[in-house]
């Protein structure tokens, strides 16, 4: 995907319009390294984060603790720069292949937010899987 900024017209965003969005206005977004093809994150997505992502080349999603924009790495520096924009089949989830600045995509300091593995040996229980790459408390202010 071409990462230099554009400006759409109302009649190109037909596109936004091929979404199905919940009652909240909202999709869910899944974050691929367009590399590795790990998964790294999941958040919601509106028309106005999608249109703002399209515009910058940029991953900005929709922070519902916030109630607001998000634009990934706009505190931590580690941007998501989208290689392509992909709607699974129903038209109610988005894949955002991305290029992960800095190689951590979790506020936890690890490369993606799925660092845990269920167990099921000895009783079900969570497993780390993931190194902690960069401590929170120096990413965040």
């Amino acid at each position: 995907m071409d990462t230099a900024p554009r400006t759409l017209s109302t009649d190109q965003e037909a596109w936004l319009d091929a979404i199905v969005y919940d009652d909240n206005g909202l999709v869910p977004g899944i974050a691929q390294d367009a590399t590795t093809d790990k998964v790294i994150m999941f958040a919601f997505l509106n028309r106005e984060s999608l249109r703002e992502t399209l515009r910058t080349g940029n991953a900005t999603y929709w922070s519902r603790s916030r109630n607001r924009l998000w634009r990934k790495g706009e505190e931590s520096g580690h941007v998501q720069r989208v290689r392509e924009i992909r709607l699974d089949c129903d038209g109610d989830v988005v894949l955002l292949r991305v290029e992960q600045v800095g190689g951590i995509a979790c506020h936890t300091g690890r490369e993606r937010c799925f660092y845990r593995r269920l167990e099921t040996e000895g009783g079900a229980h969570w497993v780390e899987t993931d190194p902690v790459l960069k401590d929170p408390e120096s990413i965040y202010k």
